[in-house]
């Protein structure tokens, strides 16, 4: 994508990329034409967010999101939704930077169904670098849809950035690795699809309730597209 973002934004998105490429057999996901590349006005500063979306037999949607308002505020937004059938966790990763610094750094595993053990013996053989940032963060009052290894933090200097990189897309890519495993296998006629939706649902109400995100689609596009955009794009559930 051709936005100047934070290096540690780019790295990521690229990342993110790389391990889906690798690993999913993709194909395009049809999400509203008009919502694809955004442009709009903040407090005077260009606001620009551009979409990519995808599917995969194992993955209903592939989303990743990248935002710039002026030079201020660099801001990435990835979710990877399963299919009902599968029983696998939900892939999010937020990075949020402004003036040369990230602010906020968080990526998980959200279970839709107790996390299978091969996802619970590599997510714990990785507790030693999740302790290792200075600045951990508190996740918001509705975070109970995150999963024990759930990290959030506010990296500081070089090392930490390259560290949250490596962890994040070490999350990304062991979901794709695990469901590929699920599909080569057949685990994916789960009599839980009800269950499975419900907690799509629940993660995707409880992400709604992110005021940042919302003020700052309505201060630009209004409360109408805000609301079309967050059930749209961010978090719809099918």
């Amino acid at each position: 994508m051709s936005m100047d973002l934070h290096p540690l934004i780019d790295q990521l998105a690229h990342n993110l990329n790389a391990v889906w490429q690798e690993y999913l057999t993709l194909s395009p996901y049809q999400m509203p034409e008009d919502l694809g590349y955004i442009e709009g006005k903040l407090e005077g500063e260009r606001l620009t967010i551009e979409n990519q979306c995808y599917q995969a037999p194992q993955f209903r949607k592939l989303h990743l999101e990248l935002a710039k308002v002026g030079a201020n505020l660099d801001i990435l937004h990835c979710v990877m939704y399963p299919r009902d059938n599968y029983p696998l966790p939900i892939f999010g990763a937020d990075l949020v930077g402004g003036r040369g610094q990230i602010s906020a750094a968080i990526v998980d595993l959200s279970p839709t169904l107790p996390l299978d053990e091969r996802f619970v013996a590599e997510l714990e053989a990785l507790k030693q670098k999740r302790e290792s940032f200075s600045q951990p963060r508190d996740l918001p009052q509705w975070g109970n849809i995150f999963s024990p290894y759930c990290l959030f933090v506010r990296p500081q200097g070089e090392a930490e950035e390259a560290l949250f990189l490596e962890l994040a897309t070490a999350y990304a890519r062991l979901n794709c690795q695990i469901s590929q495993q699920f599909l080569k296998d057949g685990i994916h006629e789960t009599s839980d699809v009800a269950a499975i939706l419900a907690r799509q649902q629940n993660y995707c109400s409880q992400q709604q309730q992110n005021d940042k995100t919302r003020r700052i689609l309505e201060k630009a596009f209004g409360n109408a597209w805000a609301e079309r955009y967050m059930n749209t794009v961010l978090f719809d559930v099918v």
